[in-house]
């Protein structure tokens, strides 16, 4: 058997094998997968080093900042309130937000709202009963369904027009976005270390923001499709581990569609799931408070009520 786990590395690429020094590639940074044979301990490990571009490094951060404005902000904090934020914490998430470019707060947040009351449903969105394509991505290909327009507008909408963060994102969300989505991660690399406009511009922008969009849309699509239901087997939503790893926690989508007030949207805290991780980190810091917990009691009564059998509660 062989294990397989990276490590990361910096410029020294040692020497050649005549003992001659050896230029580095130009990256600057790599990645090593280190592979063990365990049932040869004694064999010595091989490397493999994966030359990891400099624009890698922003590309991620972008990644995470952009998904923390969806996941933490959008989606835990405005549709649901299973917490409270501060005000710097609410602008951070806001940024993020944009810089995600998935609509701005005001309407993510409506429709997500419009998703849960009526999930899958002609009310729904992304009704996932309309095929993987239409839940993942074809949903904002064509017009809104006229009951998802009905319903929306007979939503309370009030929390979130009081909210002068959310107010003022949507009054200059197209100008943010050109901003924070997408000059930012070209100019940042560009001024930085040199990196060209249009490298800055195609991975840590597009490549970025493309990646962003479609793990957001995995929860829409895959996590309505494949995995099991332990809270809920009369309801589509399924729990797919691959889909919390893409959308850095939002992919137990049994357990949220079951408990939605709940600001982990898992009963596993922050176990494949970077958003709470990030969110308990706010709460530590003082900038967010009252975060909403489902009781193990009623998880446990749930799983034996509604559940599928499928595991049992950690």
């Amino acid at each position: 058997m062989f294990s397989f786990w990276p490590q990361l590395g910096g410029t020294d690429w040692g020497r050649s094998e005549s003992g001659g020094d050896r230029s580095p590639p130009s990256p600057t940074q790599y990645a090593r997968l280190v592979v063990c044979n365990e049932s040869n301990m004694d064999e010595s490990p091989m490397f493999i080093n994966f030359p990891l571009h400099p624009s890698f490094f922003p590309a991620v951060a972008c990644y995470v900042f952009s998904a923390l404005g969806v996941t933490a902000g959008a989606h835990r904090l405005w549709s649901h309130r299973s917490y409270k934020a501060s005000f710097p914490l609410r602008v951070f998430l806001a940024f993020g937000n944009s810089m995600a470019f998935q609509n701005d707060i005001y309407e993510w947040s409506r429709d997500h709202r419009v998703h849960h009351k009526y999930s899958e449903t002609n009310a729904d969105p992304h009704n996932a009963k309309r095929g993987f394509f239409f839940s993942h991505v074809g949903w904002l290909m064509v017009r809104k369904h006229p009951e998802v327009i009905e319903k929306g507008q007979k939503l309370e909408l009030g929390d979130l027009k009081a909210d002068e963060v959310v107010m003022f994102q949507r009054r200059h969300y197209k100008l943010s976005v050109v901003i924070i989505c997408f000059l930012v991660p070209t100019l940042v690399p560009w001024y930085f270390w040199g990196e060209s406009l249009l490298v800055g511009y195609f991975v840590p922008g597009l490549l970025r923001y493309t990646m962003v969009l479609n793990a957001t849309w995995l929860v829409n699509s895959a996590a309505h499709m494949w995995g099991n239901r332990p809270y809920d087997k009369t309801i589509n939503p399924r729990q797919n581990q691959w889909v919390a790893l893409c959308a850095i926690g939002e992919g137990f989508h049994n357990y949220h569609h079951t408990f939605p007030f709940d600001y982990s949207t898992s009963e596993f805290g922050c176990r494949i799931n970077l958003t709470t991780a990030f969110i308990d980190l706010m709460c530590f810091l003082g900038l967010a408070k009252d975060c909403k917990k489902v009781s193990k009691e009623m998880i446990i009564a749930r799983i034996q009520r509604t559940g599928d059998s499928s595991c049992k509660s950690g």
